[in-house]
């Protein structure tokens, strides 16, 4: 046994799977373009938390849109793959680039929380010392 299956997908759909992938790849684009927009316009009333809440929220869109866009890229692969071994393939090399880009964020969203606390602790700091 050759370990492939002797099925192969019909050009027609595997077509309209890459254009379904395309469509939705190009309406993504368009709600990410809606949501930095969104942010760019938000205003707060403290600055400085409205300074780190507008900067999370770009890297949370950045962490979104860089994740939607290795899923667009996956599928777009799975709708190439010729069989069960190359969509196998496609599936750990997505999932080991996943894990890493996770834990690249997290590391990334832990140091911005550190970075704003000791902004706030320094806040609270001042404006305790300088109310004496």
């Amino acid at each position: 046994m050759n370990g492939k299956l002797p099925y192969e997908v019909p050009t027609e759909m595997r077509e309209f799977a890459e254009r379904s992938v395309e469509q939705a790849r190009k309406a993504f684009d368009g709600f990410i373009g809606a949501a930095q927009k969104a942010v760019d316009s938000a205003h707060g009333s403290a600055e400085s938390a409205r300074a780190n809440t507008q900067e999370a929220t770009r890297k949370a869109i950045a962490y979104a849109e860089n994740n939607v866009a290795a899923a667009f890229d996956f599928a777009q692969k799975l709708v190439k793959s010729k069989d069960l071994t190359e969509v196998m393939q496609h599936q750990s090399e997505f999932l080991k680039s996943q894990m890493a880009a996770f834990q690249d964020q997290l590391k990334d969203v832990g140091a911005a929380a550190q970075e704003a606390a000791a902004k706030a602790a320094e806040t609270v700091s001042k404006a305790t010392k300088g109310g004496r």
